[in-house]
Parts: C-alpha cells; structure tokens; sequence
C-alpha cells in the first residue's frame, strides 16, 4: 500500500513472537477490485489513526470458499475453507475483522462445522468499539449538513442481525441520516448475493440494483453509504443506471470516516 501505511503480516508477528490485537481478513474484493482497495486502505487508515496492533495473511489468505458455496459447490468451498482454516489456527488466530460481509457470514457462521472458531467482527462493529473505547474519533464538520442513507448489506443485516453499528458511526459524524423505506430487516438485496455478482441476470427479471438505488435516491441523498465491498459495486452501477454520478456518491463506512476526518 501507498501513503506509508502500515500493514504488518501475521508471519511478521510471529516471527517476534507476539500476536495482534486483530487479523484484519481482507477478502477478495478488498484485495483485488481496485473500487474495492480504497475501502480497504480506509480501514487501514483507521486501525493506524487508533493506533491498533493488527496483521493480514497476506498472500497466505485465500477465497473463503462463500462463492463457490453459494453457487452450489459445496466441494469446492471445503477445499478453500479447510485450507484457510488450516492458516488460521497455525497462527492461533482469535479475532477476525473484516470489511466483507460475506467473508463476515462465512467464518462466523460455516467455519466452526470445520474446525474453525474465531470470534468474527464485521468492521463497522470494530470502528464502533474504537470509538466507545475512545481510541478513534470520528465527530467533525466536514460532513455537517450532508444527507447520508445507510443501505444493509443482506449477510450483515438479516443474515447476522447488524443493524445498528454502521448506523451508530454514521449518526458520529454529525451528518444528518436519512432511512430508506426499506431499512434494517426489510432492506432490498442490491443483487450480489447468492453469487449473482459475476453474472447478469435471467431474462425476465430485472435489475434488483437499479430498483435497490431508486429507494436510496428517494431519501434525497448527498452519499449513499454501504458497509460491503459487492454493494459498494452494485449500488454505483445503480447510480450510474439513474444519472445520478454528479450528484450522490456511494460510499463505504470506512471511507466516509476516513473523509470525515480528512486522513
């Protein structure tokens, strides 16, 4: 990463043997998807700013194995899970952190069938507890005045029930947050989910990100903001559908701490 970040490796902590507070798990998304990387180096920006002792696999990390499993191959996510499980526990790794809801879902929820119990933190929840440990803060007038409707992501909200820690760093910034109709365990998918990410849609059906970005344009909003990177993308394909890139920005929580608080 640019800008001087410190992003220390796992094999790095062990080598002075010592553990981190956190493994942040980056996640294919973050790691590859340059969209993806910002709110990756957000976050980063974040763990630095409160001074956290945290490590990333590095290449030592692989795909959870959430994609192949939702698309049906069950085979394959054992593979991939079994061998991330394998990483993990070598390093006895205690808590995870992540920006991916998806990633969050997976290992909180499938990893233990196979040998792998971590405690599981999403990163809204962990910038939460930063900023109630006093440890980060995120109050400012940057964003004073600025409207900013909060879109749950599915494996964070219905799947895990999360609703209210993205809401709680928002309502800190002191920008005004606006509902959508559709909110917390009735919010519409934006359509990644269940892999439908990397492909188009069935005939017949339509555009369940274009419908999603219609109820947050409905709040009148200056920033849309999501807490998953496959949101992140379908809600910006959404603005884009509407014509609305000049006026709304899709954001993700890290980065409108970051924006907050200019770092």
């Amino acid at each position: 990463m640019s800008e001087q970040l410190k992003v220390p490796t796992m094999a790095e902590f062990m080598a002075e043997g010592k553990q981190p507070e956190i493994l942040f798990w980056v996640g294919s998304a973050g790691s590859y998807d340059d969209r993806a990387k910002k709110i990756t180096k957000a976050f980063v920006k974040i763990l630095n700013k409160a001074n956290v002792e945290f490590a990333v696999l590095g290449t030592e990390e692989s795909n959870t194995g959430d994609v192949a499993k939702r698309a049906g191959n069950e085979f394959l996510f054992q593979m991939q899970a079994v061998t991330n499980i394998e990483v993990l526990n070598a390093y006895e790794v205690k808590r995870i952190v992540t920006c991916d809801p998806h990633s969050f879902n997976c290992i909180k929820n499938e990893y233990p069938g196979l040998g792998g119990v971590y405690d599981v933190v999403h990163h809204t929840q962990y910038i939460e507890e930063l900023i109630a440990a006093g440890r980060l803060q995120v109050g400012s007038d940057t964003l004073k005045g600025k409207r900013i409707t909060f879109h749950d992501p599915c494996y964070l909200g219905r799947a895990n029930k999360v609703y209210e820690s993205p809401r709680t760093v928002l309502k800190g910034t002191n920008a005004n947050i606006v509902e959508m109709k559709r909110h917390k365990s009735t919010a519409l998918c934006c359509g990644a989910g269940g892999a439908q990410m990397f492909k188009e849609p069935e005939k017949g059906d339509m555009d369940i990100n274009v419908m999603r970005t219609k109820d947050a344009l409905e709040t009148n909003p200056n920033i849309i903001a999501t807490g998953c990177p496959y949101c992140n993308t379908m809600m910006t394909d959404g603005i884009k559908a509407h014509e609305k890139e000049a006026d709304v920005e899709v954001l993700d929580v890290a980065e409108i701490i970051a924006k907050a608080q200019n770092f």
